[in-house]
């Protein structure tokens, strides 16, 4: 059964009351209808467990969402998961783990309805959110992607909605339960005001963003409290020719321990060809330069994305024909000279309809951060339907 975390009052009767305030006032946008959307995802995966047993693992989702104009001025985003997994991997310790993890998220809103030994079945919220918007303002309210920062691999500033630069499913980001308040001012420019409430009665995030523009040069200041750490940063985005150019910076400290920095520096660029190259740098003060300091539990719970302190990532997508895209990701480790490659084919053989072949490789010494990666072997089919 799906629950809720009770955590006060106080939370409650703050949106409560915005809630009343935004939904009270006239919007001048125009509504849009309401659309009932969703996709049905199968995942094959070949790997092998960190204790080296090797497993396949069956993955299948079914995602249901409503997104539009409840009233004027009263928008919608509700997505819905169910998934049923298979296979071998459902016996191993490192699913045993997983599955009993706790949500990172403040809202209870997943259970699994079903667990045998070869079939375990859930399903849960990925999306649930109200926008209220009011003239220059906009309310949102619930499960949401809270999308701060410019980085493809890493991301100094994206502290609620991190993912791993070699994460299977690159476009599944876990929402964070949050009210987030923006204030348009200008055209090209706004204020962001986010507060997420622990789910574990810690410290509450709550961070204040701005971002504008000029001389044709995107920028943003971020400060507060992200998950516990402290957190002044900024990023800036431009052109120079054809090519786009990134950066993002963040003074980082954790309670009680030492602050560090983090550090991206990124370009892209698109031939005419079909060709699409991006090149990242990064630096995470907060990583250990000798593998023997490596937590490799923080990495396998989520907690972290990268153990070691400078990275390089390269991506390269090339479309074979309009159908058919070659995609690669390449990351390395130039602290410890392990890498990661992911590799993949993507055909488009219906609008509708996406099948996906990849491979996942790790290389390095013993003790890299790389080298306890399994190899993979996946293939993905996803469906697109909407009403």
């Amino acid at each position: 059964m799906m629950t809720r975390r009770h955590r006060g009052f106080g939370w409650g009767a703050a949106a409560l009351a915005a809630c009343q305030v935004f939904a009270a006032a006239p919007s001048v946008a125009q509504t849009q209808p309401l659309e009932l959307t969703g996709s049905l995802k199968s995942v094959y995966l070949r790997s092998r467990a960190s204790t080296g047993e090797d497993y396949a693992l069956s993955l299948n989702r079914l995602r249901v969402g409503a997104k539009g104009d409840l009233a004027s001025g009263i928008a919608l985003d509700l997505q819905y998961d169910n998934e049923l997994l298979l296979g071998s991997y459902l016996d191993t310790a490192d699913f045993r783990a997983l599955k009993d993890r706790a949500p990172q998220q403040y809202w209870r809103a997943d259970a699994n309805y079903v667990e045998r030994d070869d079939v375990y079945g859930r399903h849960r919220l990925y999306r649930a959110a109200v926008t209220l918007t009011r003239d220059e303002f906009d309310l949102k309210l619930g499960r949401q992607r809270i999308a701060w920062g410019t980085g493809r691999f890493w991301s100094p500033l994206d502290i609620l909605n991190p993912v791993s630069p070699l994460a299977l499913e690159r476009e599944e980001r876990l929402g964070v339960d949050a009210a987030l308040l923006e204030a348009k001012l200008g055209p090209l420019s706004r204020a962001s005001l986010v507060y997420a409430p622990a789910p574990d009665r810690g410290s509450p995030s709550q961070a204040v963003q701005w971002h504008g523009n000029a001389a044709g040069v995107d920028a943003s200041l971020v400060v507060g409290r992200l998950l516990g750490l402290d957190i002044v940063g900024m990023d800036v985005a431009s052109q120079i020719g054809d090519a786009g150019i990134r950066g993002e910076v963040a003074r980082l400290c954790p309670p009680g321990g030492p602050a560090f920095n983090r550090l991206m520096v990124g370009a892209d660029y698109a031939f005419a060809n079909g060709l699409t190259l991006s090149a990242e740098l990064y630096y995470n003060g907060a990583g250990s330069r000798d593998p023997a300091g490596y937590d490799f539990a923080e990495l396998r719970s989520g907690r972290v994305t990268s153990l070691a302190t400078r990275y390089a990532g390269l991506y390269a997508s090339y479309e074979i024909t309009p159908l058919l895209k070659w995609v690669n990701y390449l990351v390395l480790n130039a602290d410890d000279r392990s890498h990661a490659v992911d590799s993949r084919l993507v055909w488009s053989i219906d609008p509708a309809v996406d099948v996906t072949f990849g491979v996942q490789r790790f290389t390095g010494a013993a003790g890299s951060e790389f080298a306890t990666l399994p190899n993979a072997v996946q293939v993905q089919l996803q469906w697109f339907f909407k009403s």
